[in-house]
């Protein structure tokens, strides 16, 4: 078993985390990518639609479909 001294320095500038190089290159290649931050209008929207999914009010893929007129 390896042992590992944090210096004093790095100790003081609050949390440290240690990870895998490759794991540290995979969050740097996420990095790129916008966070999605949803508004207050799509927050409501989808707690509706989850109660109405609990409550049976959905349509199956193929019901849809049919509804919006693209099966014959």
């Amino acid at each position: 078993m390896h042992a590992i001294t944090i210096p004093q320095k790095l100790m003081n500038q609050g949390d440290l985390i240690v990870i895998p190089l490759k794991e540290y290159k995979a969050l740097l290649e996420v990095k790129g990518f916008q966070e999605f931050i949803p508004t207050k209008a799509q927050k409501n929207a989808l707690a509706r639609a989850e109660n109405n999914f609990s409550k049976g009010k959905s349509l199956s893929y193929h019901e849809l479909t049919q509804k919006l007129g693209f099966t014959g």
